[in-house]
C-alpha cells in the first residue's frame, strides 16, 4: 500500500510541474459534477467517468492476480496505480486531449483537473479492493451494470470511450450528441 501511495504522489506531482489546474477551474471543489457537458466535468472529485476507472480497478485486479504467481502478487496494487497513472498522464497530454476533442463528443474537454486525476486512480484502487472481495460473477456484473448505467444516463461508457479514441463512428458520436 505505501507503494501504491508514493506512486500517486509522483503521478500528482508530474501533473503539477506539467501545470495542470490543482481544482477546477471554476473555484470550487464538489464530490460529484453530474452532467457530462458542464465545465465541471472531469474536474471535480467524482462524475459519471468515476465508474469506467472502478472497472479499470476490476480489469487489473483479475489481469494481474491471473498473470502474477505467489508473493509478486503483493505488487499487484502498486502495479495496478502505476498503470492508471500512466493513463492519467496520457489522458492529460495534449495528444489525447486533441483526439478527445477531434474524435468524440468532448468538444471542449481541457483534461483532468489534479483533483479529478487523483481521484481517477483512487476510483481505480476502489475497484481494485471490490474485485478481491467479490466472486468473478459478481464483480463481471457489476462492472456490466455500471457501463449500462452510464450509457442510458449519459450515452456514453468505458467502452465507448475507448471505441471512439480508437476508431471513430460517426453513428455513435450523433447519438451521443442526442442526434
Amino acid at each position: 500500500m505505501v507503494a501504491a501511495i508514493g506512486a500517486v504522489a509522483l503521478f500528482a506531482a508530474i501533473e503539477i510541474a506539467w501545470g495542470r489546474p490543482p481544482i477546477c477551474p471554476c473555484g470550487h471543489v464538489a464530490l460529484w459534477a453530474g452532467d457530462p457537458n458542464s465545465p465541471e466535468n472531469s474536474q471535480q472529485l467524482s462524475d459519471w467517468y468515476s465508474l469506467s476507472h472502478i472497472i479499470h480497478g476490476f480489469l487489473f485486479y483479475g489481469l494481474l492476480w491471473s498473470m502474477l504467481p505467489g508473493r509478486l502478487r503483493l505488487w499487484a496494487l502498486p502495479l495496478a496505480v502505476m498503470i492508471e497513472g500512466g493513463w492519467e498522464l496520457l489522458e492529460n497530454s495534449p495528444i489525447i486531449i486533441d483526439r478527445y476533442r477531434a474524435a468524440t463528443i468532448a468538444v471542449g474537454y481541457s483534461g483532468d483537473s489534479i483533483l479529478n486525476s487523483m481521484s481517477d486512480i483512487a476510483m481505480m484502487m476502489i475497484g481494485f479492493a471490490i474485485a478481491r472481495r467479490l466472486p468473478v460473477w459478481g464483480t463481471v456484473a457489476l462492472a456490466i451494470f455500471f457501463e449500462l448505467l452510464a450509457l442510458v444516463v449519459i450515452r456514453d461508457n468505458l467502452t465507448l470511450n475507448v471505441l471512439m479514441l480508437v476508431h471513430p463512428v460517426d453513428a455513435i458520436r450523433t447519438w451521443q450528441a442526442g442526434g
